[in-house]
């Protein structure tokens, strides 16, 4: 495969001094036919400058955007925050790809939105846009065909209108009742073309709204977690205690004065390494384990048939209530290397109990 690094050619002046933020122009020029016999050190060094300039042009472009974090950004805030139906995200081609991410983004940090394609919008879906809905439209040029077709028709609704571009004079943003300037001074594509840093910065634009959203209302991480219930943080935040304990019959309890022997039977019978050891009514004093058992085979004067489970259990166990986040009970097994947990009411009374496989089974560590 030929590998062809060019010269950018770029409107940055000639006299502009090379800093950290402002390298070399984009690096130097392979020729395929001496591509051969180069250096192959030579080779990755442009490789890496190119991928630096990149990295520079993009950095300075999002760099740009903190002077542009005023009035007209406080007021898309304001009309998104008091929409009362969806924030409705459309743009095409590279901004449509923007603006689908922007839409989840919103979604998931409390803001209700969804992605609209302008070319499917001309052809019936503007139907899902409603008068309570606001509009944040995506476009580079602001001159989209796609979408200004369907923007008149949308603010003849009424339906506020925010667009993000990289010209303020274009058709877009003037018939936009907020314009967010997202205009970069150079892409970082070599020949000017291929949107790099233009959508790099419309992508940041919309993560700054999403986030000036999220704190406003007060969105917490157990709010997230609700809108992911399948990801790792949605089961560590959502998944409690109750989910997934034994319960009933499934619970290993046994008397005080129950027999080592019992004991194990009924180890044997739930399988979780561990039973309770209760009083007659059903308080927990103690548990016996894996380990207590090892440390009674060990104990040479320790007559394992007529031995009562009490004299070997572990007294003032851990414990955990039902109405807790499986995650602590991982957090507590974590922090006294323990494998299981006997988990109590109120009134300190077996009412469940877990093991490590148990949350393993959850997913939640």
């Amino acid at each position: 495969m030929v590998l062809k690094i060019r010269r950018r050619r770029n409107s940055r002046p000639a006299d502009r001094a090379l800093s950290p933020l402002n390298p070399t122009p984009m690096n130097a020029q392979l020729n395929p036919a001496q591509l051969s016999s180069t250096n192959p050190m030579l080779v990755e060094a442009a490789i890496r400058e190119s991928a630096r300039t990149v990295i520079v042009t993009e950095a300075r472009a999002i760099e740009a955007l903190q002077q542009r974090v005023n009035g007209s950004f406080l007021s898309a805030c304001q009309l998104m925050f008091q929409c009362q139906g969806r924030v409705v995200v459309t743009g095409i081609g590279k901004s449509g790809h923007i603006a689908r991410k922007i839409a989840a983004t919103l979604a998931s940090t409390g803001t209700p939105a969804f992605f609209v394609h302008p070319a499917e919008a001309s052809h019936g879906d503007l139907g899902m846009i409603t008068q309570k809905d606001v509009v944040l439209s995506l476009s580079n040029s602001g001159e989209t065909d796609e979408l200004l077709t369907i923007l008149p028709l949308i603010k003849r609704q009424n339906v506020p209108l925010i667009a993000m571009t990289g010209n303020e004079f274009s058709s877009l943003a003037k018939l936009a009742d907020v314009h967010l300037d997202v205009s970069v001074s150079e892409e970082a594509c070599p020949l000017g073309l291929a949107p790099t840093a233009s959508t790099t910065a419309a992508l940041v634009m919309g993560d700054a709204l999403a986030i000036a959203l999220l704190e406003a209302r007060g969105f917490t991480s157990e709010d997230f977690a609700r809108s992911h219930p399948a990801g790792t943080l949605g089961r560590r935040l959502l998944v409690r205690i109750s989910d997934i304990m034994h319960s009933g019959k499934q619970v290993p309890k046994v008397d005080q004065h129950a027999s080592l022997t019992a004991a194990l039977v009924e180890m044997t019978r739930t399988g979780l390494g561990m039973t309770t050891v209760t009083n007659a009514a059903g308080e927990l004093l103690g548990v016996f384990t894996d380990g207590d058992l090892r440390r009674a085979v060990d104990d040479a004067d320790i007559d394992l048939r007529d031995t009562p489970v009490r004299s070997l259990m572990t007294s003032d166990p851990k414990t955990i209530t039902a109405d807790k986040l499986a995650v602590e009970a991982a957090q507590v097994m974590e922090a006294f290397k323990i494998h299981a947990l006997p988990v109590v009411d109120e009134d300190n009374r077996v009412v469940g109990a877990l093991n490590i496989h148990d949350l393993l089974r959850a997913r939640v560590v």
